[in-house]
C-alpha cells in the first residue's frame, strides 16, 4: 500500500474515528426494555447505526419514520442517549497513536460528522482527544449534509488547508462521495459501520483499508 499524500487528515465519526456502537447498544436497549420488548446485540446494531437514530428505531422497533409517534420514541431515544454517550465510546485500535502522530508532525485533523452538534460536542469533551481536531463540522454548521461537498469544503477552510492537499476518511458511501465533491483525496473505512448490502470496494475512494490500524501505515509511515 502506496502512503497517501496529504498535508491534512478529515475524519467521520462514528464508524471512522470513534466506535460508538457499545453506547448506541446501552441506550437503544434501555429504551426497549422500557417497552417490553427483546433487547438487541451490538453486532446487530452495528449494521444499522450508519442510517443514524431513524434508522436504529426503525429496525428496532418494527416501524417507519412516517408512523404516528415516531418522533416521540426519536426525542425519547436520543434524550437516553444524550445521557450515554460517552461511557464507552472510544478510538478505534491504533487511532490514538496515529492522532499523536499528526500532531508530532505538525499535520491539522479535523471531523466532518453527520451527527447534530449537541451529541459530538459532548462526546469530544468526554473524550478529550489529544490532539484536539482543530475542524468539526456538523449539520447544524451547514445546509447541505454529506454527500454534499459543503461539509467538506468548511472544514478544510477551518483546517487552513486546500481540499487537494486533504484526504478524508469514512466508512459510508456518502462520505467517500463527500470527499470526492469537494476535491480531497478519500480512504473507506471498511472495517467500520457497514451494511450487508454496501460494497465498499465499490465506492471509488483512492484507498481501501480492512482495519482502522492502517491508517497508520498509510499516512505516516
Amino acid at each position: 500500500m502506496s502512503r497517501a499524500n496529504y498535508q491534512a487528515v478529515l475524519f467521520d465519526l462514528d464508524g471512522t474515528l470513534l466506535d460508538t456502537a457499545p453506547d448506541f447498544t446501552t441506550s437503544i436497549n434501555l429504551m426497549l426494555s422500557r417497552h417490553q420488548r427483546p433487547t438487541l446485540s451490538e453486532n446487530d446494531i452495528r449494521a444499522i447505526i450508519t442510517h443514524g437514530s431513524a434508522g436504529l428505531l426503525s429496525y428496532a422497533f418494527k416501524c417507519s419514520e412516517s408512523d404516528a409517534g415516531f418522533e416521540t420514541l426519536r426525542e425519547e431515544f436520543l434524550n437516553i442517549y444524550c445521557d450515554h454517550l460517552a461511557q464507552k465510546t472510544c478510538l478505534f485500535p491504533g487511532l490514538a497513536e496515529l492522532l499523536t502522530a499528526l500532531g508530532q508532525h505538525h499535520i491539522p485533523w479535523g471531523i466532518v460528522t453527520n451527527k447534530p452538534r449537541r451529541f459530538t460536542c459532548a462526546i469530544l469533551e468526554g473524550l478529550a482527544l489529544q490532539p484536539a481536531p482543530q475542524a468539526v463540522v456538523c449539520p447544524d454548521d451547514v445546509e447541505h449534509n454529506k454527500p454534499h461537498a459543503e461539509p467538506v469544503l468548511l472544514a478544510c477552510r477551518q483546517l487552513g488547508v486546500a481540499p487537494q492537499h486533504t484526504v478524508f476518511i469514512g466508512d459510508h458511501l456518502r462520505d467517500i462521495e463527500s470527499g470526492r465533491n469537494a476535491g480531497t483525496a478519500t480512504i473507506a473505512a471498511a472495517y467500520g459501520y457497514i451494511d450487508d448490502a454496501e460494497r465498499p470496494h465499490d465506492w471509488g475512494a483512492q484507498y481501501l483499508v480492512n482495519d482502522s490500524r492502517q491508517l497508520y501505515d498509510l499516512l505516516i509511515a
